[in-house]
């Protein structure tokens, strides 16, 4: 049977940016996804008109929907989609749509294989990285080489913004994540790695959006700062599914 999945777009005060991008995923959803499937736009505590063209869409397209959250936070945003999902796989992707859909099924596909989580990586070979400045991506290689330092993870990219989990590790990993920003993708791959999840890496090509809202080095800051909490803070105990 093909599981349902729901693709979790989180967004902030992205008005004009929803049209396009929810039709274009829509249709690419449309011819290539064979089992049942849904849009949940996120919207973390949008300010502008992104309420009233959320449901203007979710009233365009049936398999949309949408989801309030008053408060602000990216990983506030997923944990309330996700946890309340009734999909079998979870998953997200920014809304600028950088990541080429085209790696899609193929994140689908690994959690189909056996695999618990699924991510796209920029940072391994077969991935293609276009119009991204030298120092983002400085900051970018540094970050993901520090989380290897830290915590000796085989993950590469911790950070690319396309990602599917199954229900089950979902409902396991979810819960015991404490960033509620821009770490929550770091801290739920460094758990799930350090305690048995199977994680699938799917190279990607990926665009950089010129206006894109990420502050770079607050970013930075904060993700460095989680990175310490959990290097010296400990990681609670969670168990994969399916294990005794």
């Amino acid at each position: 049977m093909t599981p349902s999945v729901d693709i979790v777009i989180p967004v902030l005060n992205e008005e004009k940016a929803l049209p396009g991008s929810i039709g274009r995923l829509h249709a690419f959803l449309s011819e290539n996804l064979d089992g049942p499937w849904r849009i949940v736009i996120a919207d973390n505590g949008s300010t502008d008109t992104t309420p009233q063209v959320s449901h203007t869409l979710a009233e365009q397209y049936p398999e949309v929907a949408y989801l309030r959250i008053e408060q602000r936070g990216r990983g506030r945003a997923l944990r309330k989609a996700w946890l309340e999902s009734d999909a079998d796989i979870v998953s997200y992707m920014d809304v600028d749509l950088s990541t080429d859909l085209q790696a899609l099924p193929l994140l689908l596909q690994a959690l189909q294989d056996g695999h618990d989580i699924a991510i796209g990586a920029r940072l391994i070979p077969g991935a293609e990285v276009h119009l991204r400045s030298l120092k983002r991506e400085f900051i970018s290689r540094s970050y993901n080489l520090l989380i290897k330092l830290m915590f000796a993870t085989r993950f590469h990219d911790a950070q690319c913004g396309f990602k599917a989990v199954t229900k089950a590790a979902a409902a396991a990993l979810v819960p015991h994540v404490v960033d509620q920003g821009w770490f929550f993708d770091s801290e739920l791959l460094i758990l799930a790695e350090k305690r048995g999840f199977k994680i699938k890496e799917v190279p990607v090509a990926w665009t950089d959006d010129p206006d894109t809202r990420v502050k770079v080095a607050g970013t930075a800051w904060g993700d460095f700062k989680g990175l310490l909490r959990l290097r010296f803070g400990g990681l609670p105990r969670v168990s994969p599914p399916g294990s005794s």
